[in-house]
């Protein structure tokens, strides 16, 4: 985004341009650039809620993203990109609950048909714009689309110390999702079907 002269702040983008793509092996390199963008996070590259071998602590950023691009090349469901402009500029990990680890003590991993929205990224310099919400749109969309019979997600209240990635209550309140549970002291599971 681009600064006036002046000092003022950025201008707001236009969210009426932006599309939404599945991360595939087509749009890995998308992916993979935003991640790895200043600010972007390639700590984590979204492994947080998934399977890895061994301890977590002891994973290397390497490994991590060596095991997500497993999954892409795997054909795994992992998330969505928006692009706007030509640019990729956010994401969304949305893709079937049984491809994370337990996300809820309250899990029943009978179940079938439910996706779940398990993160966010939008750069600092687009965040306040309406971006994650466009995002969760797009992605309730795509998990619809994809067979899902009910989405779930753990979002935390805006005050929240820690989980922010995981999105804010408020947000998926005027989706129509309802809570049906936590997942910790901060997670709120929330769920919506169609």
């Amino acid at each position: 985004m681009t600064r006036s002269s002046s000092g003022s702040p950025p201008e707001k983008p236009d969210l009426g341009k932006l599309r939404f793509t599945a991360v595939t092996r087509k749009t890995r390199a998308d992916f993979e650039g935003l991640f790895e963008a200043p600010g972007g996070p390639k700590y984590c590259w979204c492994m947080a809620w998934r399977p890895l071998p061994g301890r977590r602590e002891q994973v290397q950023h390497a490994e991590l993203k060596r095991a997500m691009m497993a999954l892409v090349e795997a054909g795994t469901p992992v998330g969505i990109l928006a692009e706007l402009d030509g640019k990729t500029v956010g994401w969304c990990s949305v893709a079937p609950r049984q491809t994370y680890r337990k996300l809820s003590p309250q899990q029943d991993d009978g179940e079938t048909g439910i996706w779940s929205i398990v993160c966010f990224y939008v750069p600092r310099a687009l965040r306040g714009s309406g971006l994650a919400v466009a995002l969760l749109d797009a992605a309730i969309d795509h998990a619809f689309a994809k067979g899902a019979r009910t989405i779930e997600a753990y979002p935390v209240d805006e005050a929240s110390p820690s989980y922010r990635f995981m999105g804010f209550r408020d947000m998926f309140d005027a989706r129509g999702f309802h809570e049906i549970g936590m997942a910790g002291s901060r997670r709120h599971v929330m769920r919506l079907e169609r």
